[in-house]
């Protein structure tokens, strides 16, 4: 794929839309103020954009932009770094869970626009599914054992 600023600026209008649902979802669901939460969003953008556009030109590397993301990010609030208490005091005001809608309704459209490919996977899709539930199931659930073991809760 070639990049071009239209390929970012349509990128750019997907976050962006994504951004404006999320903060208002968080002041209806969440009760956050939207204009507390603004700094933070716009953070949040320029990491996602910055990961967009490193994915865009390192296509031989395959990796995926959430990783950029995630790997920015966490670059840029490790404890040592300057950036960190700046980035994390207006973070903090976005909630993780009020991003999870609009992301989810993005998901199912992209599904609902490959229905012919989910059909000619038929049963296999939910065989995969299945072990996929059950194996993120039963390792979360070891997980939080040991987690609760070694608190001496359990």
């Amino acid at each position: 794929m070639e990049v071009t600023g239209r390929t970012i600026l349509n990128q750019f209008k997907v976050i962006l839309l994504v951004a404006i649902i999320t903060l208002i979802g968080q002041q209806i669901g969440f009760g956050i103020s939207i204009i507390k939460a603004i700094p933070g969003m716009i953070m949040i953008i320029v990491i996602a954009m910055v990961a967009l556009i490193i994915k865009d030109f390192t296509p031989k590397l395959k990796f995926p932009a959430f990783a950029w993301a995630s790997l920015f990010a966490l670059l840029l609030t490790m404890p040592f770094m300057p950036t960190s208490k700046f980035i994390l005091q207006y973070t903090n005001e976005v909630s993780f869970l009020g991003t999870t809608t609009p992301i989810l309704a993005f998901a199912g459209i992209s599904v609902g626009m490959k229905m012919a490919r989910l059909k000619q996977l038929s049963w296999r899709l939910v065989i995969v599914a299945f072990c996929v539930f059950l194996g993120t199931f039963f390792g979360s659930a070891v997980i939080a054992n040991i987690v609760l073991k070694i608190q001496g809760i359990i």
